[in-house]
């Protein structure tokens, strides 16, 4: 776990306010993710927690500063607003995103039952996944990213849906992937998710990092602000 795969450096996110001012999400954030390490990022709503993770999946780009990645480096971001095509079936839409998650067709025929299966969705495999509930989609998309063995997996709180059981299935699964050397950058306000998964914890406020450090040091910090903030 020594060789970087995402170089963030200065990195700088807007959006614009009808008044015309600029609000800035994400300021001046800069880190280093290795191969094989997973790295959670905690913070209150609107710390920028979000923001950073459709930049690292492409979705938006940086207002300032620069992302550098690998060299065909594959990253699937899964996030309860997830991109399904809501007229196909569950089926095709497991063909259509794991090819673009890199997987060829027999990879995604052979995959497709096991995908099913792990979302619990094997009795709805013909169905319009634009009848599917949020937390379906985000079992199927947890699914097909986990079977689509991606370099990258950003997880933007989709490991607390469904029930007690489907979640401690999911924690297994990432955990399966953390050992095969993945690298995960995890958003969860779970904090014990993060304190099992975690190798780093990078603590945003305010767009800005205010702390980056092993979940033992980071995780009492931040519990102690939380506990301050409440009293």
């Amino acid at each position: 776990m020594n060789d970087a795969v995402i170089t963030i450096e200065d990195l700088g996110v807007r959006y614009a306010r009808q008044s015309g001012a600029d609000n800035w999400i994400i300021r001046q954030l800069s880190l280093t993710i290795l191969k094989g390490e997973t790295i959670g990022i905690i913070g209150r709503n609107g710390a920028g927690k979000s923001s950073l993770l459709r930049v690292l999946g492409r979705i938006i780009l940086p207002d300032e500063g620069s992302v550098h990645t690998a060299p065909n480096l594959r990253a699937a971001l899964l996030t309860l607003q997830l991109p399904f095509s809501t007229d196909l079936s569950c089926r095709d839409n497991i063909a259509l995103n794991g090819m673009l998650l890199g997987m060829s067709t027999a990879q995604v025929k052979a995959s497709t039952p096991q995908i099913l299966d792990f979302a619990e969705l094997g009795d709805m495999e013909f169905e319009r996944v634009g009848t599917f509930s949020s937390g379906q989609r985000a079992r199927l998309a947890l699914g097909i990213a986990i079977a689509s063995l991606p370099d990258v997996i950003l997880i933007d709180e989709v490991l607390g849906v469904g029930d007690g059981v489907f979640r401690k299935k999911s924690e297994q699964a990432i955990a399966q992937l953390i050992r095969s050397n993945a690298t995960v950058v995890l958003v969860s306000h779970n904090l014990n998710t993060i304190s099992k998964l975690c190798h780093r914890v990078m603590w945003l406020e305010n767009g800005t990092v205010k702390m980056i450090d092993t979940p033992e040091i980071v995780l009492p910090e931040y519990r102690r602000q939380i506990e301050n903030k409440a009293s």
